[in-house]
């Protein structure tokens, strides 16, 4: 299975991204990944099963789990289930870390949690109104909630097989990043490696460590995967397709999209389009 970096962008008008968890159905995954963000799922309603790591965390009603940053995660949701996301960018901890290189946080006491939890509604409740002056309001129960978790949530000496771990994703995100930006290019791994001081052996090694994928493997799903809204969105030619998106032609783009979705894209947008 593929882990991939994901970027996470604050909403437009708070300094972080809240939401309501898009697997609200049922019958939905989301593979491993990991993102530079302190992330909450907070249950309200049904059930998830939620991993961190190596852990299994099966969330029921008013229960939640804190994901660190650069920790691998992934979430099944076969029933339907009502979840407040919170995802914090990592940054607004600077200067809290205390002796530690990383600020990491766990589950609190019963009180605690219970505190924690009443932020979480309050603000997504005060967001969705949307009434006069809810930045305000909202930005006043953040900053309360970050206080909280820096006091009563912060944990305290990081086991060092985890700030390994958490160093060589910090390196695999830079490089992953820039490689959506510049999917579209000629990107050897040679090439990527000196760009960010690595030695090929080294990002290719972290790549199957941590991403449990090939270099090549993952620029190629990465440009599958922006190809796909193309085919979706727009009426352009499958051969323009995948020469805007850095295959070679269009042969070299169905085959590794064949391998992805399991058919041509010739296929898959036909019966998109009957849908």
């Amino acid at each position: 299975m593929e882990y991939r970096h994901e970027v996470v962008i604050p909403n437009d008008d708070i300094p972080f991204k809240m939401f309501i968890f898009e697997g609200k159905e049922g019958n939905y995954k989301v593979g491993k990944h990991w993102h530079q963000s302190v992330e909450i799922f907070l249950v309200t309603e049904g059930t998830i099963d939620f991993y961190v790591n190596s852990q299994y965390f099966p969330l029921r009603p008013w229960e939640f789990v804190i994901v660190n940053s650069n920790e691998i995660h992934s979430i099944d949701c076969p029933n339907p289930n009502n979840t407040i996301v919170l995802q914090i960018p990592v940054g607004l901890f600077d200067g809290y870390k205390r002796e530690e290189p990383y600020i990491s946080f766990r589950l609190g006491k019963e009180k605690e949690n219970q505190a924690l939890m009443n932020l979480v509604k309050d603000m997504y409740e005060v967001y969705e109104a949307g009434e006069y002056g809810y930045e305000l309001k909202v930005k006043s129960l953040f900053y309360e909630l970050l206080y909280l978790l820096l006091t009563c949530f912060q944990e305290q000496g990081m086991d060092a097989t985890v700030i390994k771990q958490k160093r060589h994703l910090d390196k695999l995100s830079q490089v992953t990043r820039y490689m959506k930006e510049h999917y579209k290019e000629e990107l050897s791994l040679t090439q990527v490696s000196q760009m960010f001081g690595f030695s090929p052996t080294y990002l290719s090694r972290i790549f199957q460590k941590y991403g449990e994928v090939s270099y090549r493997t993952y620029l190629i799903n990465l440009r599958v995967e922006y190809a796909l809204k193309d085919l979706k969105n727009t009426d352009h030619e499958i051969g323009e397709i995948a020469i805007n998106h850095g295959f070679p032609d269009s042969r070299a783009f169905a085959k590794a999209f064949k391998k992805r979705y399991g058919c041509v894209p010739r296929d898959y947008r036909k019966q998109f389009c009957q849908e």
